[in-house]
This record gives structure tokens, sequence and C-alpha cells, in this order.
């Protein structure tokens, strides 16, 4: 049996309208060692059967009674046993070379996570959420952050992770919240020593209606509060300048029009006239961001 290179964990719960495309997206991946974890989280809809069309025997198909996808992820873990763990939620899909990309480039480069970019698809259009446009290794916690977006995108989907490691630390995902990634993510940035980024392939998430973001029911506003609270704790027991990563940005108007605007967040600067020219400048690195950052690809 060829070893497992990847782990892939796929929380479901009631996802009939979208779940065939996005296991298709992982069966179909090029690289071809990877389990597929899917953990049924309860589902009263089709979902099962939708599974139970595939015949792959890299799929390891769960039930379990509803507990959340914090739950569903923590399982995953405990289950996998490839080299490297990523996460897909059911309701998203991925590019084809997806994991072998992360995967390559997070092994070249001994990396204990690898990072790619993500398109934001809504009924009518799709926009990078995160994009990233070169390949950059680092140890450094700011720019770690900063490649992420951190705190402002703390996905966890878009990233492969190294299984032993992240085990060896004992992270776990908050359970009975939504918004677990917002802690999640900060944790093992930080805890987790190095960082590849990888261009050229997306991880696609789907905004619905149902989507965690787009929720505003009682619990998930108190979850995202309760989150939120919990990640800026974090930063700021690690003594982490969250302020250089903040997005800063100054107008200059004219009779109520912004005719230039400069937007400022870590070592980028981005200027843009009427909105429209728009270029970048990355300034001199700082204290806080690794003058040896290397660049390098498989």
């Amino acid at each position: 049996m060829h070893k497992i290179k990847v782990s892939v964990i796929v929380p479901v719960y009631n996802s009939e309208r979208y779940l065939k495309k996005c296991i298709q997206s992982i069966v179909d991946q090029t690289l071809k060692e990877i389990e597929i974890i899917i953990i049924n989280d309860g589902s009263t809809d089709n979902s099962e059967n939708i599974v139970k069309s595939f015949d792959d025997n890299r799929i390891k198909y769960i039930k379990q009674a509803n507990s959340g996808q914090s739950v569903c992820r923590n399982r995953g873990i405990e289950l996998a046993a490839g080299e490297y763990i990523g996460f897909v939620d059911s309701d998203d899909w991925i590019d084809l070379d997806f994991y072998e990309k992360l995967y390559n480039s997070a092994v070249y480069n001994n990396a204990d996570i690898a990072v790619a970019g993500i398109l934001r698809v809504n009924k009518f259009k799709s926009k990078f959420h995160l994009k990233i446009e070169n390949a950059t290794f680092t140890k450094d916690i700011y720019k770690k952050f900063e490649l992420c977006d951190i705190p402002e995108k703390c996905y966890v989907c878009n990233k492969i992770y190294k299984l032993e490691k992240l085990k060896s630390l004992g992270i776990k995902f908050e359970e009975n919240r939504v918004y677990e990634d917002v802690l999640f993510t900060p944790q093992i940035l930080y805890k987790m020593e190095s960082l590849v980024t990888v261009p050229d392939t997306y991880y696609y998430y789907r905004r619905t209606a149902n989507s965690t973001v787009t929720r505003r029911d009682e619990k998930a506003n108190s979850d995202s509060k309760y989150m939120h609270a919990k990640c800026n704790e974090f930063i700021k027991e690690n003594n982490i300048d969250i302020d250089y990563l903040t997005d800063k940005t100054v107008r200059y108007r004219f009779c109520g029009l912004t005719i230039f605007k400069i937007r400022t967040k870590g070592l980028r600067q981005e200027y843009s006239l009427f909105n429209i020219i728009k270029w970048r400048k990355i300034k001199k690195v700082s204290e806080k961001s690794e003058k040896n950052t290397l660049s390098s690809e498989p």
C-alpha cells in the first residue's frame, strides 16, 4: 500500500445541493496518495446517498449524531494517517492539482504548513479572497500572519498541515462553537515553525445563505464575538504586534470624492488613483519581518 501523503477531512451536514461537486473535486485530485475522511454529522437529507454513490476505496465514511463541524474536524484529526492533513467544507471545492502542489511544495521546503489562495464564489461572480502571487518560505511569525492575512482571514481549509506536528501540539478546534477557525488558525501559525505559500492553485469558497459567515442567528453572533475575543487574547498573550498587521487606509478627497488612496498592510502599500489605477510597493523589511525570507518552488 502506498504511503498516504494527505488526509482530507470533509464534515458533512445536509449538503446535498453541493456535496457531489465537493467530493468529485477531491476524488479527481492529481495527487492520488490521499485518504478522504467524510464525516456525516447527522444529516437528514440525501447527503449519505451521495457519499455512497462514490466507488473509491480511499473514502472512509463515518456517520455520527449531530455534534457540529468542530467535533467532526477533531475526529478527523484523530483518525487521519497521512503525512499532511487538509480540510474541505462540503459546499466548497478545490482545483484538481490543489493537494499535489501544496504537498510537493511543503515537502520540497520541509514546511509544516503550505498555503494556497482562496476564490470566494457566489451565485453571480467570483473574486480573490486571498491571493497568493509568489512562492515564499518563512519561519517569521509576522510574515506568516501577513501572508495568510491574519486576523482578518483565519481560514483553515486553504492549507495543509504536517500531521505529526499538529498532533504533538495538541491543538484542537473548540467544540460547540462556530467560527472555530478564528482561534485555531492563529494558534497553528504561531506554534508550527515554518510555512510556504503556493501560487496558481485555489480553494473555492462558496458563499451561501447557510454559510457560517452569513449566519445572523443569536448563537452565530455570540460565537463570533467569543471566538474573536479568544483570538485577540491569544495574540496579546504572545506579544504579537497586531497593529502592524492591521489594514490602514488614507484617503484624499475633493468635493466628497476619493481622488487618491494609500492602503498599508504589513509590508505592502497599495496606491490607487480614482479607484482605477493601482500599483503596489513593498516597504523595506522591518525588525518584525524576517530578513532572509526565501522564495522557492519545487
